[in-house]
């Protein structure tokens, strides 16, 4: 009669290294987690505690008993936030989409067009990258100021529709398409645009809505360029119209009421990161992988 007898595996120094190693690697990020998110958490934990707790709190408490959303009401009701964030939107959208539209027709152009001069141009287009945010600004006010721009939509929009990075990471990634298909394609009396938005668009979509998303959230978060074209509160983007409410509407003092307004202008951002935070990492590891 045969006995079977069950030998453990002992496991390896190899192997109990490898463990440990990675369970310090998840405890540090696991506390750097905790560090990124504590401002948020005190963000909204701010923003429901009333006024009078607020100030009667010596040492802030990390939690509150009673929670309120008054301040949440007081952000629409006490100041112009809707007009603020309906301004953002409407900058939002229509600068994305002039945008991608801009950033595509050169992108491809410089991928799969040829022309004299192509090569050189290009490089003097990528040298714009160089030139200090702070030179450009200037010579966009004083343009939207000498065409009477100032307080307008259009005057917050034009700057702001183009951008070189973005045109040279989609480049990078129409460059990844074989020229096969281009070829092909001509062969058979397909036209550019028609190659474009039947060939080019569908495969290097990742990048596109990369693209697309990282600029919506650089429109939501523009200030400097706003807060310099526009000093009427009819054309306020919510990014300078929150200084406008911490200084004219709630006042310095009331720091719950500043914090509901911050977290209603913050979450369509979280929330659009999150939903397409998968897409924006392969969009930009793709587009920067030649191959």
């Amino acid at each position: 009669m045969n006995q079977k007898t069950d030998l453990k595996k002992e496991k390896k120094p190899g192997d109990i290294k490898k463990t440990v190693g990675k369970g310090i690697i998840y405890l540090l990020l696991t506390l750097w987690a905790l560090v990124v998110l504590f401002p948020f958490y005190w963000m909204i934990l701010t923003s429901v505690k009333s006024y009078g707790t607020y100030n009667s709190e010596f040492i802030p408490k990390l939690f509150t008993l009673s929670p309120t959303i008054q301040n949440y009401v007081d952000a629409f009701t006490t100041v112009p936030l809707a007009r603020y964030f309906l301004n953002t939107v409407i900058f939002t959208l229509i600068t994305t989409g002039i945008m991608l539209v801009v950033t595509v027709l050169a992108a491809y152009a410089f991928a799969r067009l040829n022309f004299r001069g192509k090569n050189l141009v290009f490089l003097l287009f990528l040298s714009l990258m160089m030139i200090p945010s702070e030179l450009v600004i200037i010579t966009n006010y004083v343009t939207v100021t000498s065409l009477d721009l100032r307080n307008t939509f259009t005057g917050l929009i034009l700057p702001s529709v183009t951008s070189v990075f973005y045109i040279y990471l989609l480049k990078e990634n129409f460059e990844q398409v074989p020229d096969q298909l281009y070829y092909a394609a001509k062969v058979d009396g397909t036209s550019d645009l028609k190659f474009l938005w039947k060939v080019m668009i569908p495969i290097c979509k990742p990048t596109i809505v990369t693209i697309t998303i990282l600029k919506a959230i650089e429109c939501w978060n523009s200030y400097v360029w706003p807060r310099l074209v526009t000093d009427n509160e009819l054309y306020y983007l919510v990014s300078n119209g929150i200084q406008s409410i911490r200084e004219n509407g709630f006042g310095r003092e009331n720091i719950p009421a500043m914090m509901a307004a911050v977290v209603v202008i913050s979450v369509p951002l979280i929330i659009l990161f999150l939903v397409f935070r998968k897409t924006i990492m392969a969009g930009v590891s793709r587009g920067g992988t030649k191959g």
